[in-house]
């Protein structure tokens, strides 16, 4: 096309952009003078300047996808996304909402840095990358940890991690290597979690569970360990098992057991519990904060129970 007849065919800038963002250097090459594509960028003019280098072509706020865009043409063709917005974009529900900067890695040699929502990190370790929704995403293990090194609160710094593992996005092994080998800024309170974590529990509930076993004075149970018959007929996987008294402690969330389907696995698994000879203490996640005396008096009761009666013939596999 000759410059300066790109206006007579104004599909060929949109399908040559990412979601309507385009850098000015392509648009150079499509025949736009750069003081042309800046004068459009101007007041009241059709195009929106996004950042250095980088055009929207409408006027209209861009959404969160286009910025998005707008950040990985800014890092330039081997920038990868990682952080929260890379957790969010791989699927993960216990992403902090409100914040607003898009992380990128870099290679480390690369010079370029942060600039408005784009928070740019240089780094000598590129890790593998995934393409979601044709985004090039960091693996989940270091999108998580990345997002968490960038929070100071315990809570949503386990919400995420224990969704992670429990979702299979990653484990707890690849988030510990990951850890220990990233930069320790940051790390403090991701590294606090995973030691919470590091008994087996896979939830905040369960987390919140861990801290009122620990005021019961029982002993302590085995976490997220299957269950079998003697003749290997699988049995549940309990939350916690006692091994010595034979009880099996479940934390119920609603959000997993209120359904048709979830009601139904929840039926299917007290019913192999009873089969067995087990008792199980099912528990809302709620109450273990809002009612946790109660709570530790319900599992104390419950220890007492099992003990009492024979041992259910099931045995554990670690």
């Amino acid at each position: 096309m000759k410059v300066g007849h790109w206006g007579e065919d104004p599909e060929l800038l949109r399908d040559s952009s990412l979601e309507g963002v385009i850098r000015v250097r392509r648009l150079e090459e499509l025949g736009v003078p750069a003081t042309t594509a800046y004068r459009r960028c101007g007041p009241g003019g059709p195009w929106t300047r996004l950042l250095p280098g980088i055009v929207l072509l409408s006027n209209a706020p861009p959404t969160r996808r286009q910025q998005i865009a707008a950040a990985l043409q800014y890092g330039g063709p081997d920038a990868i996304l990682t952080g929260t917005e890379a957790c969010r974009t791989v699927g993960l529900r216990n992403v902090p909402e409100g914040c607003s900067v898009i992380h990128l890695l870099v290679p480390h040699g690369r010079r370029l840095h942060n600039y408005d929502y784009v928070h740019i990190e240089r780094t000598h370790r590129t890790p593998k990358v995934f393409f979601r929704r044709g985004l090039p995403v960091a693996e989940p293990t270091r999108s998580v940890l990345d997002a968490c090194r960038r929070m100071t609160e315990l809570r949503p710094v386990r919400a995420l991690l224990t969704e992670a593992v429990q979702r299979s996005f990653t484990t707890y092994e690849q988030l510990t290597r990951e850890l220990a080998s990233g930069s320790r800024r940051g790390s403090a309170v991701p590294r606090l979690v995973l030691a919470e974590m590091a008994g087996g529990a896979e939830s905040v509930a369960e987390l919140d569970a861990v801290r009122l076993w620990k005021r019961s004075g029982l002993p302590e149970p085995k976490w997220n360990r299957p269950l079998f018959t003697r003749s290997g007929a699988y049995v549940g996987k309990p939350d916690a098992w006692f091994e010595q008294a034979g009880l099996a402690w479940e934390i119920d969330s609603l959000a997993f057991h209120s359904d048709a389907d979830g009601f139904a696995r929840t039926l299917a698994r007290n019913a192999r519990y009873a089969a067995a000879g087990v008792l199980v203490l099912p528990t809302l996640p709620s109450r273990l904060r809002t009612h946790p005396e109660m709570v530790i008096a319900e599992l104390k009761d419950a220890y007492a129970a099992a003990a009492a009666l024979p041992r259910p013939t099931v045995r554990m596999v670690a």
